[in-house]
């Protein structure tokens, strides 16, 4: 394994983890996140928030072995965008801002998934064992993560509203 394979396992590994850790702390928290999706303007909250911890530990699983790569790192920049436009990009850059925290975190994370999907997931993977590795990166792999938003845009246009901070939570 050179350099450039050892750093991509890790970073990968870890995109993994931190999603996946976003996706268990919403499947043990599915009432609270549905609740907390409502306040941020998602229409169908419950449905949304099963999506959403569904995905996220699915892509991290798929992060972290490397299968798929490219498929799992357009879905974590997908997700990414999601709580960049409908939450994170109203506090500004920081993460620091409550009650919502800045857009640095999500845009990290999107530019690290654009990364893996462009280099791929190096040679300590899945795909790497099951030759696929190289099928689905380079510019091939930015399309993917360009698709992949593409259907974050679709999936906000037909489920989220800007809440209305007039509008008192019951």
């Amino acid at each position: 394994m050179n350099e450039l394979d050892f750093c991509l396992t890790l970073l990968r590994v870890w995109a993994g983890i931190v999603l996946l850790a976003h996706g268990i702390n919403h499947a043990r928290t599915q009432e609270g996140t549905a609740t907390w999706f409502a306040k941020k303007g998602f229409r169908s909250p419950a449905l949304n928030a099963k999506i959403s911890a569904s995905n996220e530990i699915l892509l991290g699983l798929g992060l972290i072995v490397g299968l798929l790569t490219s498929l799992a790192a357009a879905g974590l920049a997908a997700t990414m965008f999601v709580a960049f436009w409908s939450i994170h990009r109203f506090a500004g850059f920081f993460n620091f801002r409550r009650p919502d925290e800045g857009y640095e975190y999500v845009t990290t994370l999107a530019f690290v998934a654009l990364v893996i999907a462009i280099l791929g997931p190096g040679s300590v993977s899945l795909d790497s064992a099951i030759g696929i590795s190289d099928d689905l990166d380079g510019w091939l792999g930015a399309g993917i993560v360009g698709i992949g938003l593409a259907v974050a845009g679709l999936q906000l246009a037909a489920f989220w509203r800007k809440p209305n901070p007039e509008v008192s939570e019951t």
